[in-house]
């Protein structure tokens, strides 16, 4: 590690950590106005086709996403488009002040390794370094948009590929996330703060039961990603006009917020969240925001799957609580946690996130709910440019052969 890439990483830090303060500032006070004036909901139909439009004609180059930055870290080709940045800004700030069901860390990530990869256009990187700055400059992102930059440091690392850590770009990693997180405090990003009623307390039963519930949250991961896909698949073929597909889904979901009768699940839905860490929800209730989650992201609006698939776990798990006799609370974090961890095929991040999130005592059992979920989640996670360096199973098999021989 030299100077030149420690110079390098904190200039990463400060790029992800004043575009993820300006994201959520921005994205408080659409939520709120939207909040305010719940007719909005009816411009989502436009709001899609403006959005189609915009990528339509300038993006192009960039409609992948995060996909995008994998691909670039896996096999760097040419600078990420700058243009990534302002355009996922302004389609995420749309799709959440007309009550598109999105999240917000998928935004910050791209906007972070996006603006780091700007780098390479003033100072000679070559391609090793690149991909060292996009690994930090996704990780950086996505620990200064939650506020858990120890997740951040992992998070870059561990999600380009299933199965293996790439570990070599730890440093930067470390540097551009805590420098990213203290910008964004520094800016007073509003960060949404999440709390147990009670500390976990270690019991052998307890451990058990949490296995058994990492289960459902691994198929319930794998049940958003497949459906998510599908929906995708199935709207790129029978669509071929491309603005035409956020504006058809905007309509679609004007028809389900009219038949469910609230405006519940659009947006974030973070006071949903929090509200179920302290009391139980309905079964229902992760089942609705994946179709609304399935429909917003699969036909064109932007965000991220971060938050809805937090709502989802969250709820899940507390739903559980009537079943399972571990407490609302501990499950619910636990769902938190863990299904997204199994649909990025991000554990350990989503491991220590609970932890940074929730306090270390939940780590043991953040560790069985995370590695469960994400081991009975399937090896298609929602980021389709991930590779698979081991297979989740490969031990198992290990085990069974030693058994045999």
């Amino acid at each position: 590690m030299n100077l030149r890439l420690i110079f390098l990483s904190v200039l990463c830090g400060i790029l992800a950590g004043v575009s993820a303060a300006l994201f959520l500032i921005s994205l408080e006070a659409v939520t709120q106005l939207r909040t305010q004036h719940p007719g909005l909901l009816w411009g989502l139909p436009l709001a899609g086709l403006f959005i189609g439009l915009m990528y339509h004609h300038f993006g192009k180059d960039v409609a992948a996403g995060n996909n995008l930055i994998l691909d670039e870290i896996h096999q760097p080709r040419q600078i990420v488009p700058l243009t990534m940045a302002p355009l996922i800004f302004v389609g995420t700030i749309l799709t959440h002040l007309f009550g598109g069901s999105a999240g917000r860390e998928g935004t910050a990530v791209q906007m972070g390794a996006s603006l780091s990869d700007q780098l390479s256009r003033f100072f000679k990187i070559d391609a090793d370094e690149r991909k060292t700055l996009l690994t930090a400059g996704a990780g950086a992102g996505f620990g200064a948009a939650i506020g858990a930059p120890w997740a951040g440091v992992i998070f870059g690392m561990e999600v380009l590929r299933i199965g293996g850590l790439r570990f070599s770009p730890w440093f930067p990693c470390f540097i551009a996330s805590f420098v990213g997180y203290g910008t964004a405090v520094v800016l007073r990003a509003p960060h949404s703060v999440f709390t147990l009623p009670e500390a976990p307390v270690f019991a052998v039963m307890t451990f058990l039961w949490v296995a058994l519930v990492g289960v459902v949250f691994g198929l319930a991961a794998r049940a958003f990603t497949l459906s998510t896909h599908f929906v995708e698949n199935n709207v790129n073929r029978w669509i071929r006009y491309p603005p035409l597909k956020p504006f058809l889904g905007g309509v679609l979901l004007l028809l389900f917020f009219r038949i469910e009768g609230s405006d519940r699940y659009a947006g974030l839905g973070i006071p949903f969240i929090q509200e179920a860490l302290t009391a139980p929800a309905l079964v229902i209730e992760p089942i609705l925001k994946s179709i609304f989650t399935t429909v917003t992201l699969a036909t064109g609006f932007k965000g991220g799957e971060f938050v809805p698939l937090v709502f989802i776990g969250t709820t899940l798990g507390s739903a559980l609580s009537a079943w399972i006799p571990v407490s609302v609370g501990l499950l619910a974090a636990l769902g938190f946690a863990a299904v997204f961890g199994a649909a990025a095929n991000t554990p350990l991040a989503c491991t220590v996130m609970a932890m940074e999130m929730f306090g270390w005592r939940i780590g043991p059992y953040a560790l069985v709910a995370c590695f469960v979920s994400y081991w009975f989640s399937g090896h298609h996670g929602i980021y389709k440019a991930q590779r698979v360096h081991r297979p989740k199973h490969a031990w198992l098999v290990k085990v069974l052969r030693r058994q045999r021989s």
